[in-house]
């Protein structure tokens, strides 16, 4: 029982350690995550499984054992002899079998790793370091020409704090909180359905700059475009393309709800709601001339934000006393909480992967280890025949190779299945993918070797003649 009890504290250590870590993880944004622990209900199923895993693979044996003619145990029980085939092919499955599984877990693991890396690269459409954003408070009286004064005011004194590059307000954030208006291209009709939802930001001269966003055509949005100008509007590249196909957009009249606008400017796409979905349509209007549902702050810098908190609370508060007191957010923690899902999962398939590798790597040890300790006799009358350390050494480790190739050619013929069943969680990623298939094989491979490495280093200086009064 004492195997037993340092297995099931260690198995227990690592449990404890791994959802402590996960609690720990602030990047995730996944609902009560910070509260996961160690269960007592299934801490004491998880006990029962183990406990009666071992007593019936532990109870085959002994029972098979306990039918058994003495007199053919003792026949195969000799220090020196290697057993028989039955009990070899038993072991040899088993170290089959571990391999198979933990090339399947790796296999899945490396492909939604690699899946993961290609969200993190996808080209967002705004560049999220080094900027914050903070919530807003201000008093127009839902009067446009009020509300330019006021933001620009805001602005003004939020640029002019040591360590800003450049500020900007925007209503909402992308990859956070959105909301769709009518679009349309001014004489065109549409089918019902046609033409979607767009997305819409009501956002300050700079707020594009200062977001990183990339301005294909036209202007960006000017305090001269206020409440008693013409209406403008920004629309994104997949808008201007479905709207007026082959045409340039600049100059059109698009119509936004149920007023006319003139597009002043194109805009590369911005992914708006997911990093591995299509961007969708979008449009950027003045807040001088359309209500905003809030205000975000959005600053470029190089420092900390929390350094300049103070600074820009103080600058806020000059204006609007009752301005609440906000924590900055950096974008790319909204970036991270967008692909926290993904984050999550690639992490639980990793760590159950990482342990099908450990236990793996264990079992091809302990099989060759034993089949090592119970062929001494035979390596050493082999040694005393000429064989040299080299030999002995290379079938060892042939031996586990051989078995390890099995495993993985199983395992990589079950991974091209399980890959085909996961195609819908994958991204930019095929099931099949070379790279992961290949990493695997390798990696199986290279554990494989290290270790049967070990017992064949053990079994090449074995000393003959120890080996043979053994007997």
């Amino acid at each position: 029982m004492s195997p037993l009890i340092g297995v099931l504290v260690i198995g227990l250590g690592l449990a404890f350690a791994i959802t402590s870590y996960l609690a720990h993880q602030g990047s995730i944004a996944l609902p009560l995550l910070s509260s996961v622990r160690v269960d007592g209900k299934a801490l004491v199923w998880t006990l029962f499984i183990t406990v009666a895993t071992a007593v019936i693979f532990g109870l085959a044996p002994a029972l098979k054992m306990s039918g058994k003619n003495l007199q053919d145990a003792l026949k195969d029980s000799g220090p020196g002899m290697s057993e028989g085939k039955k009990h070899e092919r038993l072991r040899a499955a088993l170290v089959i079998s571990e391999l198979a599984l933990a090339c399947v877990l790796l296999v899945g693991a490396g492909l939604l790793l690699h899946s993961f890396l290609r969200v993190l690269d996808v080209d967002l459409g705004f560049e999220p370091s080094r900027t914050a954003a903070i919530k807003v408070d201000f008093k127009d009286s839902d009067n446009g020409a009020q509300r330019g004064v006021v933001l620009q005011e805001t602005l003004q004194r939020v640029r002019a704090i040591p360590g800003i590059e450049a500020a900007g307000i925007s209503d909402n954030l992308p990859l956070d909180m959105n909301r769709a208006w009518f679009l349309r291209a001014k004489g065109t009709d549409y089918r019902e359905g046609e033409v979607p939802g767009t997305f819409v930001y009501v956002v300050t001269p700079g707020y594009l700059n200062t977001m990183g966003m990339r301005l294909l055509a036209g202007r960006d949005v000017s305090w001269e475009d206020g409440s008693k100008s013409e209406q403008v509007v920004i629309v994104n590249q997949t808008a201007a393309r479905r709207l007026w196909p082959g045409e340039d957009p600049i100059g059109r009249t698009a119509l936004v709800n149920t007023g006319e606008a003139r597009v002043i400017g194109v805009i590369a796409d911005v992914h708006e709601s997911n990093a591995e979905k299509d961007p969708g349509w979008q449009m950027y209007l003045s807040a001088a001339q359309y209500r905003p549902m809030g205000a975000e702050l959005v600053v470029r810098t190089k420092l900390p934000p929390e350094v300049l908190a103070a600074s820009v609370m103080s600058a806020l508060r000059s204006l609007n006393p009752a301005q609440p007191a906000t924590a900055f957010r950096p974008i790319q923690q909204i970036v991270d909480h967008s692909v926290s899902p993904r984050r999550f999962f690639v992490m639980l398939v990793s760590i159950f992967a990482a342990l099908g590798l450990v236990l793996a790597s264990l079992g091809i040890y302990g099989v060759i280890s034993y089949s090592v300790t119970r062929q001494t006799q035979e390596i050493g009358i082999r040694m005393a025949l000429g064989a040299t350390s080299v030999r002995v050494q290379i079938g060892v480790i042939g031996k586990t190779l051989r078995l390890a190739l099995i495993g993985i050619a199983i395992g990589a013929a079950a991974s091209f299945a399980v890959a085909r069943g996961i195609t819908s969680l994958l991204f930019a990623v095929q099931p099949n993918d070379p790279p992961t298939f290949t990493m695997t094989i390798l990696l199986l491979s290279a554990v494989a070797f290290v270790a049967g490495y070990v017992p064949a280093r053990r079994a090449s200086r074995i000393n003959p003649m120890s080996a043979l009064r053994s007997n």
